[in-house]
């Protein structure tokens, strides 16, 4: 499914928090909504949903138009046919995992072979034997998978995730990065993240958008908006950047510790260190501007590192 928002505006009390946004998300695509806290971005998944109504504009899922304030359309979030996975797993304390992800199918009255659906859709996030369990006894990771479970049995043509990997530990979150990538694959469903992290963004995502204060940054391949990105707040806010001047940065790990022809060379001081494993990040002062770059050895911090950088390699704004 397509999802399609042509000047889209919403504004709380004549404080405007989208500003005319024009965003096309393709099919089958895993698109993440990227940004700040309130950039917007959680606005825009809702009113996708149809839980928030948008001020002016509209929504179009393929060729149906399912709001507009011009034409007076606004179809209920029932009849969108979306999934939504909610960032505080919303599951009901009181019921059991079968009947948690049941819950959507008996409330649309949609019963048929509900057995059949409900279990198949466990067996999708791996959770068959657990059917009998309440929200109580499950990890956090289980209650994400029930919420997702729930989000898939009515077979959605889209699925909207609002953060829904905040609550989980740092091992989960990874987890659980991998097995939604794996499940959306699987299942060729439209889906759109929406997060603050940038790690979660770069690993799951087809496409990126970047908001900031409720509009479109950039947005491309993940690849893109790393390696070449179009404004300042999307260098800043995506990835380490170092700072040459106020508008010419480079990525730490385009540049060297050890000497090469066609690199020009800076003199820093180490003001820091971090052991991080596998090398060491060092925190330079490179003429009162910090930089970040990671080293194979450990520096004293006073010491004096030169760092070489290839033009090539700098992004001039």
């Amino acid at each position: 499914m397509i999802i399609n928002l042509k000047n889209i505006s919403k504004s709380y009390e004549k404080v405007e928090v989208i500003k005319d946004l024009n965003l096309q998300i393709e099919d089958k695509e895993f698109t993440t909504l990227l940004g700040p806290s309130g950039c917007g971005k959680t606005t825009i998944l809702r009113m996708i949903a149809g839980l928030e109504t948008p001020t002016t504009g509209e929504i179009y899922f393929d060729d149906t138009c399912v709001y507009s304030d011009k034409k007076k359309i606004n179809i209920p979030p029932e009849k969108r046919n979306t999934g939504f996975v909610f960032q505080d797993f919303a599951l009901w304390p009181h019921l059991t995992v079968f009947e948690n992800v049941a819950f959507g199918l008996r409330a649309k009255r949609d019963t048929k072979e509900l057995e059949q659906r409900v279990m198949h859709a466990l067996d999708a996030v791996r959770l068959s034997e657990f059917r009998d369990r309440y929200p109580s006894q499950l990890s956090g990771g289980q209650q994400q998978r029930v919420g997702f479970a729930r989000a898939i049995v009515t077979k959605p043509d889209c699925i909207l995730f609002d953060e829904p990997l905040s609550a989980l530990d740092a091992i989960l979150r990874d987890e659980m990065r991998m097995e939604i990538k794996r499940l959306t694959a699987e299942l060729g469903v439209t889906a759109v993240f929406v997060t603050h992290d940038q790690m979660e963004a770069m690993s799951m995502s087809d496409r990126i958008v970047v908001l900031n204060k409720g509009a479109i940054e950039q947005q491309g391949k993940p690849e893109e908006i790393y390696q070449k990105p179009k404004t300042m707040f999307t260098a800043k806010f995506i990835g380490k950047s170092n700072w040459l001047g106020q508008k010419e940065m480079f990525r730490p790990e385009t540049a060297s510790l050890e000497k090469k022809d066609g690199y020009k060379e800076y003199h820093t001081v180490v003001d820091g260190i971090q052991f991080l494993g596998e090398n060491y990040q060092l925190y330079l002062n490179a003429d009162g501007k910090q930089w970040i770059i990671e080293s194979p050895c450990r520096y004293d911090i006073g010491s004096n590192v030169s760092v070489y950088i290839n033009e090539d390699n700098i992004v001039t704004f």
